[in-house]
């Protein structure tokens, strides 16, 4: 007979046993699998790891890693713990191994930071390669080296052993050790950085520069999802092009088919490697793409503006194309003033510097001189002293009678200008010395 832990049974006591099976279960286990702190004996120590800290200094930094990140990562008290499960028979994933925890953020932040310095070694030293940091001698190199390999594509097979090879070599205390037949003045630094030790002690220079390389890498993460994030809604299924981008990638894909095996592997190879190192060289990245953007910026504005009505276009109705079309046209007319509170007298002459903003804005406009909003194209046309003809906050303003504004369509910039085909404008934007009424 099962006895009972946490109550005193008397010796002549009979458990009662119920007629009716019970259906209680015990109450399923969750096993998390708590990182083991790290032993001096068993791992890679660095000749310039830091001493050990004391128990106090190291418990005040696990205390203000998890006060960080409870800041930083807000979870509710009543959150489940595997937000991420599906069921009770869905399979284990490295997602969803330990239940969410602060406490083990915090410990696996911790050994993640100590432990990461090499990947952030290796990503420094691809960037050498690829953006030409080490000068084109050094890129120049690795180029010749995929080239041989794309030329002898078996090879490829070797790397894994040549790569340990490497690693061996680069490690050798034989190495690190100066050549006694020369004086100090002619050992120079090594070209490439020293590899980071394994595992860094907390609060030391290498520990820092990984939480820097983290925070960086976030950034940069950060800004590649929002610069690739507008494009998203084409491909799935939000937005009215996707049908016409998923017949223009078959149709693609249907023509290449037949002739792919046409192409040379090697020299395909060979020119989809190379040319990315092309585009990121100083030359190419600082004089020849923008004296290319210079030269052809009239007609990148030409189709830039031909594809915007394009789009506006593709978006009318049956309704639209019925009825006839005009264009209206609308400016803003802004002063630049330089600060708010050195520039309050001389902008609007009233000394309130509470009125003016700096930079370029319509407040900063003078008395006397264009409304913000004109609709004229000499800045001076339809509008009046009594207010007639002024432009509404949502850009709308009284059109003839029979006239109504298109509601697929919104206003766009006159990129090339148009209305000054002597001068032209810049992005839309032209820059005059005074905005007087003419006399």
């Amino acid at each position: 007979m099962a006895t009972l832990q946490y109550v005193e049974i008397p010796p002549g006591a009979t458990r009662l046993e119920s007629a009716v099976p019970s259906d209680i279960r015990p109450a399923p286990k969750i096993l998390t699998n708590l990182p083991h702190p790290e032993k001096g004996s068993g791992g890679l120590a660095s000749p310039s790891s830091p001493q050990p800290m004391s128990p106090s200094a190291k418990t005040g930094i696990i205390n203000i890693q998890q006060i960080l990140l409870s800041s930083a990562l807000p979870i509710p008290a009543n959150v489940a713990t595997t937000p991420r499960t599906a069921g009770k028979d869905a399979p284990r994933l490295l997602s969803t191994r330990d239940p969410l925890s602060i406490p083990i953020t915090t410990v696996n932040f911790r050994r993640f930071v100590s432990k990461v310095g090499p990947v952030f070694w290796l990503q420094d030293r691809i960037e050498e390669i690829v953006m030409w940091r080490k000068g084109w001698q050094y890129t120049t190199v690795w180029m010749a080296v995929y080239a041989y390999l794309c030329y002898f594509p078996r090879l490829a097979l070797l790397l894994p052993f040549v790569m340990l090879l490497g690693i061996v070599l680069a490690t050798d205390p034989a190495l690190k050790q100066p050549d006694p037949d020369h004086t100090a003045e002619d050992v120079t630094s090594p070209t490439v950085p020293p590899p980071p030790p394994m595992q860094t002690g907390e609060g030391s220079v290498d520990w820092l520069a990984n939480v820097q390389a983290i925070q960086n890498l976030m950034g940069f993460f950060s800004d590649a999802h929002d610069l690739v994030l507008p494009y998203i809604p084409h491909l799935n299924h939000t937005s009215p092009y996707t049908p016409v981008i998923l017949t223009a990638v078959l149709a693609s894909l249907l023509v290449l088919i037949p002739i792919i095996h046409l192409l040379p592997m090697r020299t395909t190879m060979l020119t989809l490697g190379l040319t990315p190192l092309f585009f990121t060289h100083p030359f190419t990245r600082g004089t020849l793409i923008p004296a290319l953007y210079y030269n052809l910026r009239p007609h990148l504005k030409h189709y830039r503006l031909r594809l915007i009505r394009f789009v506006d276009d593709d978006r009318l109705e049956d309704k639209h194309w019925r009825t006839e079309m005009q264009e209206v046209e609308l400016w803003e007319n802004e002063r630049w003033s330089p600060s708010s509170s050195a520039s309050a007298d001389s902008s609007n002459g009233t000394g309130d510097a509470s009125k003016n903003d700096a930079g370029w804005s319509k407040a900063n406009l003078r008395p006397g001189e264009r409304k913000a909003w004109t609709r004229g194209r000499d800045g001076w046309s339809a509008v009046s002293e009594d207010g007639t003809g002024d432009v509404s906050s949502n850009l709308t303003f009284s059109l003839s009678p029979g006239w109504l504004f298109v509601e697929t369509e919104d206003w766009r910039p006159d990129l090339e200008g148009s209305w000054l085909p002597e001068v032209g404008a810049d992005e839309g934007i032209y820059f005059v010395n005074l905005l007087s009424l003419p006399t």
